[in-house]
């Protein structure tokens, strides 16, 4: 009854995207359309899934409300939450106030393990399914004449919202190329935010943690003469040795208004679910996920090229939710963290 009232109260708090039809609409209940009961005997028209996605200015928004879409085509009564992204939805879960979220790895592995911004571990995170990467995107102007992620001392850079994930992204970087926040004059913005203030010349340069392309980066690279500036060498090198959920990688060329690649680095982000749900429960919305995928991949152009069966879960870095992890099993995949 307490996760019913919860419920309802989320569907009336909570964002509703992609046409979802919320508490009330398509969500019957399996009294009137016994398809609704799963093959696992789950009646999903008695179970509300929120999905904590991130900021509607973001791609966690319109992703996770393709998850939200999918399940409550399946029955399920759902809501996609707009939030601050990483560690809001980690502790929404932790928490049970939602039941599925999106966020990126090295924030889980932070709070599954309780360093950087968590002080005790997150024993109970579970995670459900690998997504798209999220490139570590340094942006400026020209004018700044920042070139490197050294040129940062004495300017003032935008480094994301206090501990969300774009912030422990910046937070690690300086600590790789021998700096902290001291160096630089910092700003507890969101990426967004930042952007703003950088056309209006109160900004050097900003941190950005996002799927290809960032919309709000291409308005900048659209009006402005933009740097994407690279992390690479030694900096980079000893950020992957220190935290190996970072992976050496490249922003393509022409992503934005960059002639060539750019050297850079990436973290996936992941699907977590709330550790109360039941092992049949999650076993079901797998089947509903990967029954309706072309809903998901439509949602977004990262979903699309990142979303996909075919890329299994073996680099997850925590458990994976005793439904998830059964699920993959049987499909064929390798669980290294559930064996």
């Amino acid at each position: 009854m307490r996760k019913l009232l919860r419920g309802v109260l989320s569907c009336i708090l909570a964002v509703s995207v992609l046409a979802m039809t919320g508490c009330g609409g398509s969500a019957s209940s399996s009294e009137t359309d016994p398809k609704k009961v799963s093959k696992l005997g789950i009646d999903r028209g008695q179970e509300f899934i929120t999905v904590a996605t991130g900021p509607t200015s973001g791609i966690y928004y319109p992703i996770g409300g393709a998850f939200a879409n999918v399940l409550n085509s399946c029955g399920y009564k759902t809501s996609a939450q707009a939030t601050g992204a990483s560690v809001e939805n980690i502790n929404l879960v932790t928490h049970d106030d939602a039941e599925l979220a999106i966020s990126m790895q090295d924030s889980v592995v932070q709070a599954y393990e309780g360093f950087g911004a968590f002080s005790e571990p997150m024993e109970s995170l579970r995670a459900v399914m690998r997504l798209w990467p999220n490139y570590v995107q340094l942006v400026t102007v020209k004018s700044t004449g920042i070139k490197s992620v050294e040129d940062l001392r004495g300017k003032r850079v935008g480094v994301g919202a206090p501990n969300s994930g774009v912030e422990l992204n910046a937070r690690m970087i300086f600590d790789a190329y021998g700096m902290s926040y001291s160096d630089a004059k910092v700003d507890y913005l969101s990426y967004g935010e930042a952007i703003d203030q950088m056309k209006n010349g109160q900004c050097d340069a900003a941190f950005v943690t996002s799927g290809l392309p960032n919309s709000t980066v291409s308005e900048l690279a659209f009006s402005y003469d933009m740097v994407i500036v690279p992390i690479d060498g030694e900096g980079r090198d000893r950020l992957i040795e220190k935290y190996p959920f970072f992976a050496a990688s490249t922003i393509p060329a022409d992503t934005y208004n960059n002639e060539e690649d750019v050297e850079s680095v990436f973290v996936y982000n992941i699907l977590l679910a709330s550790s109360e749900l039941s092992e049949d429960m999650v076993y079901d919305m797998m089947d509903c996920i990967f029954d309706n995928i072309d809903t998901i991949k439509a949602s977004h152009n990262t979903a699309d090229k990142n979303i996909d069966i075919t890329f299994g879960v073996n680099d997850i870095k925590i458990p994976l939710h005793d439904g998830a992890a059964k699920w993959w099993q049987d499909h064929g995949y390798e669980t290294p963290m559930n064996p």
